[in-house]
């Protein structure tokens, strides 16, 4: 299913990819779901693992939009170069927007965290991936707004993605 297929009234966890290619302008369709979501069309909720992915995802694009850094081993660039990271500021005030936006932002406790390990163990997802599924489960939520095909894998849950991100 894309994205603008999710019924009115729908509750989703959203990825951080979805906010990427909405802040990035690279996606019209999760600049609309994040848009459902803020008008309350959708309830939208996400977990502080995703946020922080996020933060460090429009770090690395900001740095390289500005021409202040350029591929490959963008982190490894700015962590030589902390000058750089402290001019960087457009990645912290979109970030901060998700809130704005309607988005409830979960906790990551330890609880989840060993939770995530039977996910891992079971679907061999990483991490990150792992924590989504298991804050998805602990809110009793079944759709995942995400552009990572890793997730279809997982049993008991639906994923909407973007059809207009190649």
């Amino acid at each position: 299913m894309n994205l603008d297929e999710i019924e009115i009234g729908s509750d989703l966890f959203i990825d951080a990819n979805i906010f990427i290619y909405h802040f990035t302008g690279v996606s019209e369709q999760c600049s609309r779901l994040i848009d459902r979501c803020e008008k309350g069309d959708l309830t939208g909720m996400t977990s502080a693992n995703v946020i922080l992915e996020v933060l460090h995802r429009l770090m690395m694009v900001e740095a390289v939009k500005k021409n202040l850094v350029k591929p490959p081993n963008i982190v490894r660039k700015l962590n030589r170069n902390p000058e750089i990271v402290r001019g960087l500021h457009e990645y912290f005030t979109n970030t901060q927007k998700i809130i704005e936006m309607g988005i409830a932002i979960g906790p990551v406790t330890f609880e989840i965290v060993l939770k995530s390990q039977l996910i891992r163990a079971v679907y061999g997802l990483m991490v990150n991936d792992s924590l989504v599924v298991t804050s998805m489960n602990e809110r009793g939520v079944k759709l995942l707004a995400t552009n990572d095909a890793g997730f279809a894998i997982v049993d008991d849950i639906s994923i909407c993605s973007p059809e207009d991100v190649e």
